[in-house]
């Protein structure tokens, strides 16, 4: 779906029922990939998680390398790296060499890492995460590009650090901060000229930080001498549509009760709404589409006014139901919605337009057209029309 304007993709926690094979799951997330490769989406950016059971990819490098070898065009990003779990300088040695096996189509989305529980198991203390994505984003940054590094921070240490290759996309492969609510990831993308990744941007609270981020996110490049815009800009909500609502909401009865049992038990992220109707409740808060191709352009559309103007929309990834129902949700939102915001068929419909305008003009000209075939017919008909031959009669005998 490349295009002068909105660019469409997918974020890939991904989210499996604990009955689910995990093997199969992956297999098909891998699956899922290709078939949006194939219907041209842009984007799929795969999540880092390490517990909790539902959001199984513990590495979106792994999952990337092997997508990109089933994929001919749709850009991968990290969706995202968890900085707080990795030293930077291995974190950016493994970025460096997919973009290289890529050709360029690895996006690297930065973030303090999302489940609490994972930071649990590594010891960190959920109030220093976000200090230590600051600080490994300061020197990944000139790492990416290719440049020499020392530093002896609070969490790491580099010691005329280099990565061995140089980039294959230039100045450096792209990059983007994960933001919610909080202004910490508008601060860091702008401040280092980054791309900003809103994950939260339907929720009732980041929604309503949409335009306040953006506002920090432009300050801040302009405090550091760095240049952004809003084709950087990605915002992702959770759809799922089918050909009528009631459709839609029968699909997702397949998967959203785990999907909010999950988020109410386990993740510890307020996210799930709570009462008897969830599927509702999702639609009534605006968090999530859960009916036709033109209720997911009216999102889109909300979303826009909202911020002011986005570079991207990203698919939340539920499998609220089940697969080959979500395949097709993927691609009715292809053919139906991503060519309002593209201009995919402007040319279409003004060569429509321009046709029906003249339809009598061009109509009367085609009767003309085919009369005057008929006269011409008829006219060579009588002047080429062959004289009658006498038939031959055998000679008489003679007498």
């Amino acid at each position: 779906m490349s295009g002068e304007n909105l660019k469409f993709g997918i974020f890939l926690a991904p989210f499996h029922c604990l009955e689910e094979n995990p093997t199969l799951a992956l297999e098909r997330d891998l699956e899922l990939i290709s078939h949006l490769d194939g219907l041209n989406y842009d984007y799929a950016w795969i999540g880092e998680h390490h517990s909790a059971g539902f959001e199984i990819i513990a590495s979106p490098e792994i999952f990337i390398a092997a997508a990109a070898e089933r994929t001919r065009h749709i850009k991968f990003g990290t969706g995202v790296s968890s900085l707080p779990y990795h030293h930077p300088f291995m974190l950016a040695d493994r970025i460096m060499q997919l973009d290289h096996m890529t050709r360029g189509r690895v996006a690297f989305g930065v973030g303090p890492g999302a489940l609490p529980s994972d930071a649990f198991m590594l010891g960190i203390n959920p109030l220093n995460q976000r200090d230590m994505m600051l600080e490994a984003i300061e020197v990944l940054v000139p790492l990416l590009k290719g440049e020499k590094v020392s530093r002896k921070g609070s969490y790491f240490e580099l010691n005329e650090a280099q990565l061995q290759l140089q980039p294959f996309t230039k100045p450096m492969v792209e990059m983007a901060v994960a933001s919610q609510i909080s202004p910490a990831g508008a601060s860091a993308a702008g401040s280092h000229g980054l791309g900003l990744l809103s994950i939260g941007a339907t929720s009732a609270g980041g929604f309503d930080a949409l335009a306040s981020n953006w506002e920090i996110y432009q300050r801040k490049a302009e405090e550091n001498d760095q240049q952004v815009n809003r084709s950087q800009w990605s915002l992702v909500g959770p759809m799922h549509i089918a050909e009528t609502t009631q459709q839609a909401f029968e699909n997702v009865q397949h998967g959203l009760p785990k999907w909010v049992q999950y988020f109410t038990e386990a993740a510890a992220l307020p996210i799930a709404p709570s009462g008897p109707n969830p599927a509702q409740a999702l639609v009534d808060s605006g968090l999530a589409v859960i009916g036709t191709p033109d209720d997911a352009i009216a999102q889109i559309k909300r979303l826009q006014q909202a911020s002011g103007g986005f570079g991207s929309f990203l698919q939340m990834a539920t499998n609220w139901a089940d697969w080959q129902q979500t395949k097709y949700s993927y691609e009715l939102f292809a053919r139906y919605v991503a060519p309002v915001f593209q201009s995919t068929n402007d040319n279409r419909s003004q060569s429509y337009q321009w046709a029906a305008n003249h339809h009598d003009q061009f109509s009367n000209s085609v009767g003309a057209a085919i009369v005057k075939e008929i006269q011409k017919h008829e006219t060579a008909a009588k002047i080429e029309k062959p004289a009658k031959k006498k038939k031959n009669r055998p000679a008489k005998p003679a007498k």
